[in-house]
């Protein structure tokens, strides 16, 4: 019975155990440490935005606009960098302009009635539209100065071999652990996914806590923004295309509940690093591009159906 127990609490990381290790029979380079800090590097800005997603999702949420803000949110930070802001300063700007823009659709969702999927789908039109409109459909170039080479540590330094961009992402990692494990705000977030008028009737003020999650969505994926732009020097308005889709399928692979309730950050981290691995394998063995998409589909279904079986064995 323990040993079931274990199984189905951790689906995920068995299934990534399995697929590395398939994948290093058909290529002994895959393994490589080289190869691994590529991957953990690639992964980085989907699991960021992804722990963000997490927490909307436990509240039985869904935020489509995280892709928009990190192309609108790097495109802030391009043009804050190419003005010579201090970098705490434009950092610090750039992540709040994507927690405001998080909390807006919150507000949308909590005080309008509005269901979560239309409110942030509407946000990820509009911010996309923003973000065009900002940058008149052309790259913002962070420039070259002394700021500019500061910021450009944050996607391409290394602290003890290891990337910046992975460590930025475990700090995240523990953050988030942190607070859905070990705070009342944590436990507030699983009891309204859980059921949302219990909540509601036990004290908890629902509207804020939403408005809260999905601020930290937004604020999530506008630091994704400022990685993203630091590795390439520049802020593009196409940015982030389909990164929401990526962000909820770390998530449901990673073990959490559509429904709300359920879940954990660890999880997503490993559902990240399953999309990663898999991209990267497909990369190696050269596979096409087309393929890869269905590839990844039939992935995040078979995910999706096994854990719909489990729960109705349960």
């Amino acid at each position: 019975m323990k040993l079931n127990d274990f199984i189905s609490e951790n689906k995920s990381l068995i299934g990534l155990i399995i697929l590395m290790a398939a994948v290093s029979f058909a290529n002994a380079n895959f393994l490589g440490v080289d190869n691994m800090l590529n991957i953990l590097r690639q992964t980085s800005i989907n699991a960021v935005i992804a722990m963000g997603m997490t927490f909307v999702i436990l509240t039985s949420g869904i935020d489509l606009s995280v892709g928009s803000i990190l192309a609108f949110a790097g495109a802030i930070c391009a043009s804050l960098i190419g003005m010579d802001t201090p970098l705490v300063v434009a950092l610090f700007a750039t992540i709040m302009v994507g927690a405001g823009l998080g909390a807006t659709s919150g507000v949308i969702i909590s005080y309008f009635n509005v269901q979560p999927f239309i409110a942030t789908l509407v946000g990820m039109t509009m911010i996309r539209g923003a973000t065009l409109v900002y940058t008149q459909g052309r790259p913002v170039s962070t420039g070259s100065h002394d700021v500019a080479e500061s910021f450009y540590q944050f996607g391409a330094g290394y602290i003890f071999g290891i990337p910046h961009p992975v460590i930025l992402m475990i700090v995240i990692f523990a953050i988030c652990w942190f607070i859905l494990s070990q705070t009342r705000f944590g436990r507030y977030v699983y009891a309204i996914g859980g059921n949302e008028n219990v909540a509601r009737l036990s004290g908890i003020n629902v509207k804020k806590v939403k408005i809260l999650v999905y601020a930290l969505s937004g604020a999530l994926a506008a630091l994704a923004g400022i990685i993203l732009t630091a590795r390439l020097e520049s802020a593009q308005p196409t940015a982030g295309l389909g990164y929401e889709l990526d962000a909820i399928a770390a998530v449901v692979l990673g073990g959490t509940s559509l429904a709300g309730g359920k879940g954990r950050v660890f999880g997503t981290i490993i559902g990240a690093l399953i999309i990663g691995v898999l991209n990267n394998a497909l990369n190696i063995m050269d596979v096409s591009s087309y393929y890869q998409m269905i590839a990844k589909g039939a992935v995040i279904l078979l995910a999706v159906v096994v854990d719909s079986r489990g729960k109705a064995n349960a």
